[in-house]
């Protein structure tokens, strides 16, 4: 399958202008790394920013909470660190998977546009 693949490739970039190629190439599979990276780019990078500032402090917080918990002796008190502590940590979960959904949302815009060059690609064979 991968041979298929590469033969796929090298026929769209023969077919395709330099700069087209080299854009082609940029649009290639991403390791996880790449994709946090690709996070912190583009218009709404402040937001991941900003997620990521809410996720330490979250964290922090569950440490505390947690700390809290094991030092205390009454119970209504265990209760509300404990509490508290799964509030957090629940927090930092839902901002992760906010991060997981973007680099998700990232790596199909990637395929979106391979596919978009593809298809123009072989308008332009098409047409000649």
């Amino acid at each position: 399958m991968k041979t298929n693949m590469e033969d796929i490739d090298k026929l769209i970039k023969e077919t395709l202008t330099q700069e087209e190629a080299k854009f082609y190439d940029k649009l290639d599979e991403q390791n996880v790394f790449e994709m946090v990276g690709g996070l912190f780019q583009g218009k709404n990078k402040w937001i991941m920013y900003l997620m990521n500032i809410m996720t330490l402090i979250f964290f922090g917080l569950f440490v505390y909470c947690t700390i809290q918990f094991f030092d205390t002796d009454v119970t209504n008190e265990m209760i509300k660190w404990g509490v508290g502590g799964l509030v957090f940590l629940f927090g930092v979960s839902m901002l992760k998977v906010f991060a997981w959904l973007q680099m998700d949302k990232n790596a199909i815009i990637r395929e979106i546009k391979r596919l978009e060059l593809q298809v123009s690609s072989l308008r332009g064979r098409m047409c000649e």
